[in-house]
């Protein structure tokens, strides 16, 4: 099945502004299935970029994407609705990268739960308010490149993709509390890794 039947359809849908998920799924389950071409353009960024995370290979990441949309497809009568689509489909990626590499699921290193509940939001990296919006995406970038496959996977899920802490508990089949404590090592080590650019910046 084509999702995408040409660059200039393609081009059109990249123009949208998308509708809600329901939308779309609605229309495919009418029997509209060329609507399920602008749920494939609406996600397929970040469902690549789950992938490539877990299989750290393009080729693969890009194979297994388009596994997961045709799966989603083929499933979508079966979509309770129960959680958000991109929640389902996300879950749908995570199982089938995880499955590929032959790894059960991610260990996560418990953490005293006091920990989390008293980590500041707030906390910066002094500096880097004085930089341009170009120059902190590079340092930021830079830092992003120093988090393992799991940070990285995490990070996407929250920030890129917007989903909450009960979202990416059930996507990876973490606990809540796991999820907290890791976001919360992963931006500690984050800023650790900002400050020490910042110090070498100044040099």
């Amino acid at each position: 099945m084509r999702f995408v039947t040409s660059v200039k359809t393609y081009r059109q849908i990249l123009r949208m502004k998308y509708q809600d998920d329901s939308y779309y799924i609605d229309r495919v389950l009418a029997g509209d299935t060329a609507a399920y071409a602008l749920l494939v353009a609406k996600h397929k960024n970040l469902v690549f970029s789950i992938a490539l995370k877990i299989l750290n290979n393009r080729e693969d990441a890009e194979e297994l994407s388009q596994d997961c949309f045709l799966k989603a497809y083929q499933s979508l009568g079966t979509f309770e609705r129960k959680s958000k689509f991109s929640t389902w489909l996300y879950r749908i990626v995570y199982n089938a990268a995880i499955s590929k590499t032959r790894k059960k699921k991610i260990e996560f290193v418990p953490m005293d739960n006091y920990v989390v509940h008293n980590y500041s939001e707030d906390d910066f990296t002094p500096g880097m308010e004085a930089m341009n919006a170009e120059e902190q995406k590079k340092m930021m970038d830079l830092a992003l490149d120093q988090l393992t496959t799991d940070e990285g996977l995490l990070i996407t899920l929250f920030y890129k993709s917007e989903n909450s802490i009960e979202e990416i508990s059930n996507i990876t089949g973490l606990s809540v509390s796991n999820v907290k404590v890791r976001l919360h090592r992963i931006r500690r080590k984050l800023q650790e890794a900002l400050k020490m650019m910042m110090k070498k910046s100044v040099v």
